[in-house]
C-alpha cells in the first residue's frame, strides 16, 4: 500500500491505482509505459506555456547555482524578486504605481488579499468593514479565507467554522444588490470574484455582471478583488483576464500561469490607494503577514523566464484567438444524449456538464467520463457535474479538435443503463 495522500481524492479508491505521469513535452504528457496523452487541462489550469521549456528550467538552475533561496522579510530582497515585481506592476490592471506582494501560490494569495482588504479599512478607521462577499461557483483555494468564501458548497462543508463575516452572492446583479442591502454596504470590506469561475464549473458571467459588480463596489466604496489565479496569463486572452471587461480592480490575485507551473509562485497586485497605508509614513504601520517563501529567488527567476516566453511568442492573446476553435470542437457534444450543457466561447477553457439523469444514475459520473477520455488519450478534469478543459496556450488547432473527440469517447464509455436519457430539448 502506498503512502501518498492525493489532494481532493477518495483515497480508498485511489490507493494502488495511481495514474503515474512520467514526462511531458509541449501539450503532451506520457505515462510510465510511454503512452501519450493530450494535456487537455494544462495539468491544473497552469501549464500555459506548455511542458519541456528548457529556458525556464535553465533560468531556475542558474539562479539556484547563485542563490537558491533567501527570506524577503524586513529590508531583505533579491534581484529576481525585485525585477519580477516591477514587471508585474507594469502589467497590472490595478492602475499606476501598483505594488506586488509575492507568495507561494493562489490559496495564500487569496488569504493575503482578504487580510489586506480588511486591514486597509482598519487603517482607514472604518472598523465595521470586515464582511467579504464572493461569487457563487467561485473557487478561491483551500486555505482559511479561501475555504470560507468559496462558492462551491462541498468545499465549505465539514470543517466547522473557519473565517466568519462572509456571504456568497448569486450570479445575477439583483442578487448581489440584495446581499449588499442585507449586509449593509458600509460593513463590506471587499467583493472577491473570478471573472470566469474555473473549478466551480467554468461559468461565464452573464453580460454586464462583472461590470455591474464593479460599479456597485465603486458606489459603496467596497474593494473589488479579482481572483485571476486561473483566468490570468493568457487563459482569457489578456494578462489577468479582467481587462476583457474594462474594469479596474483594487486587488488582483495571481499564481499558476505566472511560472507556467514550473515552480510554485503566486501573489497579489495592489493598487496604489490600497497600498498607501503601508507605503507612506515610515514607522507607522507594518503588514504583519507573509509566507516563508515570499519572494523566493529561484521561483521568481522561473517567473521572469516565463514572462519572457509569453512576450517573445505572443502567447497571451492566444486565449482569445483560440476560444472559437475550442467552442467549435465541443459544440457537437451539445447533441449528445448525456450532455446537459457545453459552456465555451470565452477564453481557452470550457466545461461539458452531464444531464441530471446521468448524474443520478451513474455513480461518480464526471470521473468516469474522465477515465473514458483518458483511455482515448486525453486528460481532462472531472468537476462537480461534468468535465472541464483548459489546454496549454501552445495547443494547435489539430490538437484542439482532439478535445471534442476525446470527451465524446469518455461520454460513450459511461455505463448508463437503458433507456438512454433524452438530449436537452429533444
Amino acid at each position: 500500500m502506498g503512502s501518498l495522500w492525493h489532494p481532493f481524492s477518495d483515497m480508498a479508491a485511489v490507493r494502488e491505482h495511481e495514474f503515474v505521469v512520467d514526462r511531458a513535452e509541449g501539450a503532451w504528457v506520457y505515462d510510465e509505459a510511454g503512452r501519450a496523452y493530450l494535456d487537455g487541462c494544462a495539468s491544473l489550469w497552469y501549464a500555459n506555456v506548455g511542458h519541456g521549456r528548457t529556458e525556464i528550467v535553465e533560468a531556475a538552475m542558474r539562479q539556484m547555482g547563485k542563490l537558491e533561496a533567501y527570506s524577503c522579510f524586513a529590508d531583505i530582497a533579491n534581484r529576481p524578486a525585485l525585477e519580477l515585481a516591477d514587471r508585474l506592476a507594469a502589467l497590472a490592471p490595478t492602475g499606476p504605481d501598483s505594488k506586488v506582494f509575492l507568495g507561494s501560490g493562489g490559496a495564500d494569495a487569496i488569504d493575503t488579499a482578504v487580510k489586506m482588504a480588511r486591514a486597509y479599512w482598519q487603517a482607514r478607521g472604518e472598523h465595521q468593514r470586515v464582511h467579504v462577499v464572493s461569487r457563487e461557483t467561485g473557487y478561491h483555494g483551500t486555505h482559511g479565507y479561501g475555504t470560507s468564501i468559496v462558492g462551491i458548497p462541498a468545499n465549505r462543508e465539514g470543517w466547522g467554522v473557519l473565517a466568519g463575516e462572509n456571504t456568497v452572492a448569486p450570479q445575477d446583479l439583483e442578487g448581489v444588490e440584495k446581499v449588499f442591502a442585507d449586509v449593509g454596504p458600509e460593513r463590506i470590506a471587499a467583493f472577491v470574484m473570478e471573472p470566469v469561475t474555473g473549478a466551480g464549473g467554468v461559468h461565464i458571467p452573464p453580460p454586464g455582471y462583472v461590470e455591474g459588480v464593479a460599479e456597485l463596489c465603486r458606489q459603496h466604496g467596497v474593494l473589488l478583488v479579482i481572483d485571476a489565479v486561473i483566468c490570468g496569463f493568457g487563459r482569457l486572452g489578456t494578462w489577468f483576464g479582467i481587462e476583457r471587461f474594462g474594469v479596474q480592480p483594487d486587488l488582483v490575485t495571481f499564481a499558476k500561469g505566472v511560472t507556467g507551473g514550473y515552480l510554485p509562485l503566486g501573489g497579489v497586485l495592489v493598487s496604489a490607494e490600497v497600498a498607501a497605508p503601508w507605503w507612506t509614513t515610515p514607522g507607522e504601520r507594518t503588514f504583519r503577514h507573509g509566507p516563508t517563501y515570499a519572494g523566493h529567488p529561484t521561483c521568481c527567476a522561473a517567473g521572469l523566464a516565463t514572462l519572457d516566453v509569453y512576450e517573445r511568442e505572443n502567447l497571451i492573446p492566444k486565449g482569445q484567438e483560440l476560444e472559437t476553435a475550442l467552442e467549435a470542437s465541443l459544440a457537437p457534444l451539445r447533441e449528445h444524449p448525456y450532455v446537459a450543457e457545453v459552456r465555451a466561447g470565452f477564453g481557452l477553457l470550457a466545461a461539458v456538464e452531464l444531464t441530471p439523469d446521468v448524474l443520478s444514475s451513474v455513480k461518480d459520473a464526471p470521473n468516469k467520463v474522465l477515465a473514458g477520455a483518458r483511455a482515448a488519450g486525453l486528460l481532462v478534469r472531472g468537476l462537480g457535474k461534468g468535465v472541464a478543459v483548459s489546454p496549454p496556450l501552445t495547443v494547435s488547432n489539430d490538437e484542439i479538435r482532439l478535445l471534442g473527440e476525446g470527451i465524446r469517447a469518455g461520454l460513450d464509455a459511461l455505463p448508463v443503463e437503458s433507456p438512454v436519457p433524452s438530449a436537452p430539448g429533444a
